[in-house]
C-alpha cells in the first residue's frame, strides 16, 4: 500500500505520532505500577531463567506484550485498565489505544525507506505496512532496502495505512535470508492466525486443507484414528512422506537435483504429552482440522458402554475433555454422533441429571463448558504462506508449493 501525504497531512500525521509516544510512555508507566506486579513480575523472571539474566531487548518485548496482549483474570488487557481509568483521555485517544490490542507480529522485510517512514513487507501474513517510530527516522538508520525486522506493530488511529513500532525492533542485514526465511516460515506455521490477518490466505488456507484432508482419507482409509501412540506417530510420518513424494512426482522438471522448499519434514513427533499414553485419537476433521486427543480409545470405550466395570477413571477422562479449554468440542461431538443410543446414559451418569438428553441440552452443554471455542470464526488448520516468503525459504528461486504444515499447538489438541 502506498500513501501519498500532503504537507497538512503530514502534520497531522506528526502529531498523532507524538500523541502515541505519549500515551505509550504512560501507559508503560501504569504497565510498571506495583498493581500488576503479580502477573508482570512472574513472566519476567520465567525469562530470565534460573541464572535471574534478563537482557534489555528482551525485557522490552515482554513489557510490550503484557501491555497489549496478556489476558488479566477477568479477561481485560492493561491498555483496557489504562482506558477505563483514564477519564481525561479524548475519543480518539481511546480509539487510539484500544486499537493497540491487536497488534501485528511479524518479521518484516524492508520494501524501501520513504520520508520519515519505511515500507515493510510482513512475510508472515503477506502484507505491506507503511511504519513510522514515535523517535523519528533515526529509529530506521542503519536499516536498509532488502534487510529485515522482528518487530510488533499498532495502528495510528485515524491515518490510514500508518503503522507504528511499538516495542522492540531487531534488524537484520540482507545476508539473513536464510535464516529469517526459516525463522518466518515456523513463525507462520506454529502460529496460523498471524498468517490469517490476510483475507486471501483464509480462503487459500480452507482450500489446501481440503485437499490435505482428502489426501489424509485416502491414504488412512478413515478420517478418525485410535492408535497407540507410536503406531499413530508411525503413520503420520508415512502419510507426510508420502505427500512429499507425491509432490515431487507432480513437478519432476522442476526439482530436478534439488528438493521442495518446505516438504523436507523432520520425522513425526506427536505434541508433549501424548507419547505417555494408552491410545491417542486422530480426527482430520473437515472444520477443526488435524488433531490428536489423548486417550481416546478409552473414552470411546465409556460411549460404547456406559456400565463398564471401574468406569470411574473413563468418566474422569470425560470431565478432562470437558474442562480443558487446549480441547475443542469435536471429539465429544464425533463420540455422542457414533453413540446415539448411549450418549445420554453417559451423561446422566457423569453430570448426575436423569433428565439430560444430548438432542435437547448437549449443544448447551459444549457453549458453557467452551464458551471460547463459539467466539470467534473457525480458520484452517493450514497455513499458507505468500510468495515472497516462499522464494527466500527457496533461496531466491521462485517457489513451487506455498502450503506449510501447521505444527501442533498444545498437549490432547493440535
Amino acid at each position: 500500500m502506498t500513501v501519498v501525504v500532503g504537507s497538512e497531512d503530514e502534520a497531522s500525521l506528526r502529531g498523532l505520532i507524538e500523541r502515541c509516544a505519549e500515551l505509550k510512555g504512560e501507559l508503560v508507566e501504569f504497565a510498571q505500577s506495583t498493581r500488576f506486579d503479580r502477573w508482570l513480575t512472574p513472566l519476567l523472571l520465567e525469562a530470565a531463567g534460573p541464572e535471574r539474566r534478563l537482557d534489555e531487548d528482551e525485557a522490552i518485548r515482554i513489557i510490550d506484550h503484557f501491555i497489549l496482549r496478556f489476558r488479566l483474570p477477568d479477561g481485560s488487557t492493561v491498555v483496557d485498565r489504562f482506558v477505563a481509568g483514564r477519564r481525561d483521555l479524548t475519543g480518539a485517544d481511546r480509539a487510539m489505544l484500544l486499537g493497540w490490542r491487536d497488534p501485528v507480529e511479524g518479521i518484516f522485510e524492508v520494501r524501501r525507506k520513504d520520508g520519515d517512514a519505511v515500507v515493510l513487507l510482513n512475510l508472515v501474513d503477506d502484507l505491506e505496512y507503511r511504519t513510522y517510530s514515535n523517535v523519528g527516522r533515526e529509529a530506521f538508520r542503519g536499516v536498509s532496502k532488502g534487510g529485515f525486522l522482528h518487530t510488533c506493530l499498532v495502528p495510528v488511529h485515524s491515518a490510514d495505512g500508518a503503522w507504528l513500532i511499538s516495542g522492540m525492533m531487531s534488524h537484520y542485514p540482507k545476508s539473513s535470508a536464510t535464516g529469517i526465511a526459516r525463522a518466518a516460515l515456523q513463525l507462520a506455521t506454529s502460529h496460523p492466525s498471524l498468517v490469517f490477518r490476510n483475507p486471501a490466505k483464509i480462503e487459500q488456507g480452507w482450500h489446501s486443507m481440503r485437499e490435505d484432508r482428502a489426501a489424509f482419507i485416502e491414504f488412512c482409509g478413515s478420517d478418525e484414528l485410535v492408535l497407540p501412540p507410536a503406531e499413530a506417530e508411525e503413520l503420520l510420518d508415512s502419510y507426510y512422506r508420502h505427500r512429499q513424494q507425491a509432490a515431487v512426482a507432480g513437478h519432476p522438471d522442476r526439482v530436478r537435483g534439488r528438493q521442495l522448499p518446505g516438504l523436507d519434514f523432520p520425522a513425526f513427533e506427536l505434541p508433549q504429552g501424548l507419547a505417555a499414553s494408552d491410545t491417542v485419537g486422530v480426527i482430520y476433521d473437515d472444520v477443526d482440522g488435524l488433531n490428536f486427543y489423548l486417550d481416546y480409545g478409552m473414552l470411546r470405550d465409556l460411549f460404547a458402554d456406559p456400565a463398564l466395570p471401574g468406569r470411574k477413571q473413563h468418566q474422569d477422562l470425560l470431565r478432562v475433555y470437558l474442562r480443558e479449554e487446549s480441547i475443542a468440542p469435536l471429539p465429544i461431538r464425533r463420540l455422542a454422533a457414533a453413540h446415539p443410543e448411549t450418549v445420554d446414559e453417559v451423561f446422566r451418569k457423569l453430570l448426575r441429571k436423569p433428565g439430560f438428553t444430548w438432542t435437547e441440552h448437549g449443544d448447551e452443554l459444549l457453549r458453557r463448558r467452551k464458551p471460547w471455542y463459539y467466539e470467534s470464526e473457525p480458520r484452517p488448520g493450514v497455513s499458507v504462506i505468500g510468495e515472497r516468503l516462499g522464494e527466500l525459504v527457496a533461496g531466491g528461486r521462485r517457489p513451487k508449493l506455498t502450503r506449510a504444515r501447521r505444527a501442533p499447538r498444545r498437549p490432547g489438541h493440535s
